[in-house]
């Protein structure tokens, strides 16, 4: 070997070894800054929850776990619980599930299991995607104006003829309501489900559809023995972060639940929301008052921590089954 070969390879050898060590500082940066930002996010989080719970400390002193089971809110009397927004909140996001999930698994699987062309699929998801992206005030909006005129006739028809069902009795449908709520709450949602279940489709090997073809599963059978079963964790992670969004929506509760301080069993008549609640009454609210709004935000913030609790043990489980 010539001592140009022998120079020539040990400045490539050098090269090689600028590029590792260069590679390996940004590695150990990247690294070091992704530690920095999720520190500051759980410093963030808990400062939120100090204050919002420091704010709500005169309330929590005064009324305690009452506050849990009052129905009553009245601030002239300085009377406050959380009761009928606790049962508007919960009812409106599970009601809302009920719609969005086999609608948003549905597109997920319409969109990847090739039951049409591209030029169809591709649009349409680029469309799902672009809901998520309208502000919910024209959402609450849009329920005003357009999908309370519309479903009022198929509401008291289904109250006329179900009314010794609790759900869909009481007095005939006019305006707002907590179905309103979950209807338009499924529109919002459903994207997210759909999105997310689409991506875990697209991550699971290709052979798994081809071995259960090849073996005589017909697509449907493949898609319900296979895929789906194979895709479960990122399934319910999909749910849970769609009933979370539900859960702290606002501006469409505000807007379109009626704001009834009351509990109706019936999801025909109005209701109220935890979110509802604070925005409709927190910029003309007192210092009691304003406390026992943050006491119900800390409540939400409760609500929100016990689903992604469960939404991860969930989830956990269904990687272990599909290990």
């Amino acid at each position: 070997m010539t001592s140009a070969a022998r120079d020539f390879e040990s400045s490539q050898d050098i090269n090689i070894e600028k590029k590792m060590d260069s590679s390996r500082i940004l590695d150990v940066g990247f690294v070091r800054l992704t530690l920095v930002l999720s520190i500051f996010a759980g410093i963030l989080l808990i400062l939120v929850i100090l204050q919002t719970t420091e704010a709500a400390l005169p309330a929590i002193q005064q009324f305690g776990l009452e506050f849990l089971v009052t129905s009553r809110w009245n601030p002239v009397e300085n009377i406050f619980g959380v009761l009928p927004q606790i049962y508007g909140t919960l009812m409106t996001s599970l009601v809302a599930l009920v719609f969005a999930v086999p609608l948003g698994i549905g597109t997920a699987i319409f969109l990847t299991e090739d039951f049409a062309p591209k030029w169809i699929t591709v649009p349409i998801g680029f469309a799902i995607e672009l809901i998520v992206a309208i502000p919910s005030v024209v959402l609450g909006l849009w329920g005003i104006f357009v999908l309370i005129p519309a479903v009022r006739p198929i509401f008291r028809a289904i109250n006329e003829s179900m009314k010794w069902f609790p759900l869909f009795g009481g007095p005939a449908p006019r305006g707002p309501s907590l179905l309103i709520v979950s209807l338009v709450l499924s529109i919002m949602i459903c994207p997210i489900i759909a999105s997310i279940t689409r991506s875990t489709f697209e991550s699971l090997p290709r052979n798994l559809r081809d071995g259960a073809l090849a073996l005589g599963a017909t697509r449907w059978e493949t898609i319900l023995t296979v895929m789906i079963p194979a895709g479960l964790s990122g399934i319910v992670s999909s749910i849970m972060l769609a009933m979370g969004r539900a859960l702290g929506e606002t501006m469409v509760a505000a807007m379109i639940s009626g704001n009834a301080n009351r509990i109706n069993i019936s999801l025909m008549q109005p209701g109220s929301t935890i979110t509802g609640l604070i925005a409709s009454q927190f910029g003309e609210a007192g210092r009691l008052q304003v406390s026992a709004l943050m006491y119900a935000g800390v409540v939400l913030m409760i609500l929100t921590l016990v689903v992604n609790v469960l939404a991860e043990i969930v989830i956990r489980r269904f990687q272990n089954l599909e290990q």
